[in-house]
């Protein structure tokens, strides 16, 4: 992985990207103590980032791999992502989706013109079946972090990122970044690296599912082991990646963990303050400059909001739940 590939990606699928501009409210800067910018991810076509990486990999297939198609595996942004990318490149697409993602990121998938197939990721490895699909069908697969071109197009974020903190003058900060397996925040942090070396990418986590967080402090990969349920789903992953640990362990600052109510307060604070819709996994780093203050001593924190495809009943539960603190 190299800024090169990140630069390539923005040139291959910068036309199709929507650039997504920062957001603020004094509203916010009031509660952190300190001024919040948000990156909304969840105005990005799908309603997450996931798109860019998607884009980037199909569009790296050479067209006899894209016409046999491709096979990927996710709870629903990445399906998502991968599934108007190989609508737009004329690629198959086969998704294998938990049986408890959420209704909504299902259903959006297969309206995408996606095949779906349903597994149970209490007893079904996700990785045996898609190697099992990929093999017997000829398909690409097309993993959600661990995968370098998918990976140089969630560094796209990155670019983005730094050209408009250029713009207003900002030289240093930390971009807190809604983490799963590190795919866009190793991403964020390669381009920072090259284009903002001011700005530092901090990896956010919920609490049951900090796995990149105990990695960082350790100095090597841990998984998570039995973890309890979250409603972050977007982000829970049982462990980093090969690929994304040594980028984000060499180019990013500590993690942070927040808890699931947190992360539901930060998307009632997103809609009541800002207008946007997020979901709780997209939100956790917002959730982190809001209410993690004493772990950064930064004046500027960059909050990128990821994803915003929530269910309507946990989306009527964040509303409550702001409007009664």
């Amino acid at each position: 992985m190299n800024i090169e590939m990140i630069r390539g990606a923005e040139a291959r699928i910068g036309g199709r990207l929507r650039q997504t501009p920062f957001l603020s409210s004094p509203f916010l800067d009031r509660i952190a103590g300190r001024r919040v910018l948000v990156k909304p991810e969840c105005l990005q076509h799908t309603g997450s980032f996931k798109y860019r990486g998607a884009s980037a990999a199909l569009s790296a297939l050479s067209p006899e791999a894209r016409a046999r198609g491709v096979v990927a595996f996710s709870s629903g942004n990445h399906a998502q992502g991968v599934a108007l990318a190989g609508a737009e490149h004329g690629a198959p697409v086969v998704i294998l989706m938990p049986s408890d993602a959420p209704a909504v990121k299902i259903a959006n998938t297969r309206a995408l013109g996606a095949e779906v197939i349903l597994y149970d990721r209490q007893t079904e490895d996700r990785d045996a079946l898609s190697a099992r699909i990929s093999g017997e069908r000829g398909l690409t697969l097309v993993r959600p972090y661990d995968d370098p071109q998918v990976i140089a197009g969630q560094g796209t974020v990155g670019l983005e990122i730094a050209a408009e903190a250029r713009a207003l003058g900002i030289e240093r900060a930390e971009v807190f970044v809604p983490c799963g397996g590190g795919g866009l925040t190793s991403g964020i942090a390669l381009a920072l690296e090259a284009d903002a070396p001011g700005l530092t990418a901090r990896p956010c986590e919920p609490e049951t599912h900090d796995d990149m967080r105990r990695s960082l402090l350790a100095g090597a990969i841990r998984a998570n082991e039995n973890p309890r349920p979250s409603l972050c789903d977007a982000i829970v992953t049982p462990a980093p990646g090969n690929i994304t640990f040594p980028l984000v362990s060499a180019r990013a600052g500590a993690g942070l963990a927040v808890s699931d109510e947190e992360a539901l307060k930060a998307v009632g604070e997103a809609w009541q303050r800002l207008r946007i819709v997020a979901e709780p996994g997209g939100a956790v780093a917002l959730a982190a400059a809001l209410y993690r203050t004493a772990e950064t001593d930064a004046d500027t924190i960059i909050a990128v909001v990821s994803g915003g495809n929530v269910d309507a009943v946990i989306f009527r539960r964040a509303l409550d739940l702001v409007e009664t603190t």
